[in-house]
């Protein structure tokens, strides 16, 4: 059995695993997964923190709509330039320390006009597998 074969297996049943595997060692242990403090405290965090979700989203969509992201892309593209990153992609990496779905749909619209495999589209997924949103 060849090593992709093998790795294609793993990630078939990896998640699945998973999904069973934990609440399984915590009825084990003796834990009630779902009622630990751990699991409130997450939830309760979620519901907080929506408004400030809704208002960055809105904030976002507001900044690209009315042109502030193209004349801010346009501000950066010599400083991009002279580190070798397309003008094309600045916008994608100014999005997404603020929204990893909306620099999401950047890059599919990157995808769209330069392809996967072209420069563009490679630094734009380097860009998305290499940070994290920070909100």
């Amino acid at each position: 059995m060849m090593f992709v074969d093998i790795m294609k297996n793993i990630s078939l049943y990896a998640i699945p695993f998973l999904l069973l595997f934990i609440p399984l060692y915590g009825i084990i242990r003796k834990v009630k997964v779902y009622e630990a403090e751990g699991a409130k405290e997450g939830f309760s965090t979620a519901v907080k923190i929506i408004p400030y979700l809704v208002a960055i989203l809105v904030s976002i969509g507001v900044f690209r709509a009315s042109g502030a992201m193209d004349l801010l892309t346009k501000l950066l593209a010599p400083i991009g330039e002279w580190f070798g990153m397309p003008k094309e992609v600045i916008s994608m990496a100014l999005m997404r320390p603020l929204s990893g779905r909306g620099s999401q749909g950047i890059m599919v619209d990157l995808f769209k006009h330069f392809r996967s495999d072209s420069v563009i589209g490679n630094m734009a997924s380097v860009i998305s597998g290499s940070t994290e949103t920070t909100f």
